[in-house]
């Protein structure tokens, strides 16, 4: 089997077996944990992968921190979020792109189906998301506080098979508690983009899904009113009604999580400027 798997945990013991159930096809799991308080790394220890400890800062130095310090059996690594699971055909696709003698790729980009209520949300503009999670460790770095982008030094193919992504799986005041910390660390990027670079608008055109998304990530932070305008994005322009009640809720959702990274920002330089939050 010529991939490891890195799963990042902290506190993931109601999600952590079935994600390792449907990367047992491994002989090199890889558990990087931020100190569970919970059966995680019991869980993981029982199932035959390595738990290596440390203390979460934020995802870009996370990420970075493992690919550099961790020895990693194979010279494919695959990434999962504790939520996630491989499916069988995803995962004989990487079998076989990894085994290639001849493979000029240093990374892949993985498509995913969210699901929300039981129903795959296909619509409300997040489908589809590209995101690297095959990669050779020594080629890739990440960058950005929250949602981080990778930057890989050469060629990245793109897998036509997807993971599943069950977000909701601990319900929503999980979801909930996660994104209000989210929110923070948006806020952050947010006022470091609005006092930074120009906009690369080039990138609207790039060929590269994650450029493309990254670009629209930093043209929303200059956009008002943005929670209006992604929630009549995802549920109207990208046919998110389409997604049944689930899809309506969802979209509820991540306007709430825009609102949130708004009012941060506002506290933010509200404190910047000496003034009471």
């Amino acid at each position: 089997m010529p991939i490891s798997i890195l799963i990042l945990t902290l506190d993931e013991e109601q999600n952590l077996p079935r994600c390792l159930d449907s990367v047992r096809w491994s002989d090199d799991i890889v558990v990087l944990d931020s100190f569970s308080i919970d059966r995680t790394v019991e869980i993981a220890s029982k199932a035959g992968a390595r738990v290596v400890q440390r203390k979460f800062d934020n995802w870009s130095a996370h990420q970075n921190w493992a690919v550099q310090n961790i020895q990693f059996r194979h010279p494919w690594v695959y990434y999962s979020d504790a939520d996630e699971i491989v499916t069988p055909q995803l995962r004989d696709e990487m079998l076989a792109e990894a085994a290639r003698p001849d493979n000029p790729n240093s990374a892949y980009r993985v498509r995913y189906k969210n699901y929300f209520w039981g129903r795959w949300i296909r619509h409300c503009g997040i489908y589809p998301v590209w995101t690297t999670r095959l990669f050779r460790p020594q080629k890739i770095r990440w960058e950005r506080l929250v949602n981080p982008v990778p930057v890989v030094d050469g060629p990245v193919g793109q897998l036509k098979e997807h993971y599943e992504h069950h977000s909701f799986a601990k319900g929503l005041t999980a979801w909930l508690d996660k994104h209000n910390r989210y929110s923070l660390m948006e806020a952050q990027e947010c006022l470091r983009s609005l006092t930074g670079s120009r906009l690369r608008w080039s990138e609207v055109f790039s060929r590269d899904p994650m450029a493309r998304r990254k670009f629209l990530k930093e043209l929303s932070f200059h956009l008002p009113c943005r929670p209006l305008l992604r929630f009549i994005y995802m549920y109207i322009l990208r046919l998110g009604f389409l997604d049944g009640w689930p899809g309506l809720e969802y979209c509820r959702l991540l306007a709430y999580y825009e609102h949130l990274i708004e009012l941060k920002v506002k506290e933010l330089r509200r404190r910047a400027a000496g003034r009471d939050t």
